[in-house]
């Protein structure tokens, strides 16, 4: 299985710095973010991992990461051509980089959970698309699934509703097949003039081809100011002691 990366976006939830920095590039504990998932891939035994990012913060990733060598991975690259045309545009970079089953990491999702036994699930199953969903206390700030969990079946995704139907959330954690490819070719551009990961994982919730595991341990978007506090605060609390969770 292949691995990628979505380090593009403009972060404006982050500016002002993100004006001159890639925010996957900013610090957080010991490492720049985009470390970290590159670190749990590594660990899951993904090497082969392409990073999507702008044309403008290209040279910044290659500058930092090379080919990889340093990090035991093989790092490829591609180009949004179309900045701020959404998630599924990028994922589509994805194209002729993978051959089937892959995953797909959201650059600022940082998590502890091991990517291991999710992989499995997924090579293991019949899905044709799997997302990872955690349990949060403000889920209007999120997509929110609608759960039937006699089934463990997502009935809806829906984007930062005013009446969450759960309190689970839609990570940017994903796993596709080379299917997903023919999803994007349908989807239209939203109201903000993006190809929206909600509207493609709708898709395969309508052809009833999506599933779900939930996240066990600590989860964290980490694309506002507050949130890469907090990330910075995890990761030196667990730099001082390994078994924080």
């Amino acid at each position: 299985m292949k691995a990628v990366i979505l380090a593009g976006g403009n972060g404006t939830r982050l500016g002002p710095i993100t004006k001159v920095i890639n925010k996957h590039l900013l610090p957080v504990g010991s490492y720049p973010m985009i470390y970290w998932p590159l670190i749990k891939l590594k660990k899951a035994g993904l090497t082969e991992i392409l990073i999507v990012t702008n044309k403008e913060d290209l040279a910044s990733f290659i500058k930092l990461l090379g080919t990889g060598k340093e990090l035991g991975v093989n790092i490829t690259y591609r180009i949004q051509e179309d900045q701020g045309s959404g998630i599924a545009n990028a994922i589509n970079c994805a194209r002729d980089f993978v051959d089937n089953q892959f995953i797909v990491l959201l650059g600022d999702n940082l998590f502890s959970d091991h990517l291991h036994p999710y992989i499995e699930e997924f090579i293991k199953g019949s899905h044709k698309a799997m997302v990872l969903l955690k349990e949060v206390a403000d889920p209007k700030r999120y997509g929110v699934a609608e759960l039937d969990e006699a089934n463990q079946s997502i009935q809806a995704i829906i984007e930062k509703p005013e009446n969450p139907p759960s309190k689970y959330c839609v990570t940017g954690i994903y796993f596709y097949n080379k299917h997903v490819f023919e999803l994007i070719d349908l989807l239209k551009p939203s109201s903000r003039g993006e190809l929206e990961i909600t509207d493609l994982n709708n898709l395969y919730i309508y052809h009833e081809e999506l599933h779900y595991e939930i996240l066990k341990d600590w989860w964290l978007d980490a694309g506002t100011h507050d949130a890469l506090f907090e990330a910075n605060k995890y990761f030196y609390k667990k730099s001082i002691d390994p078994e924080v969770k």
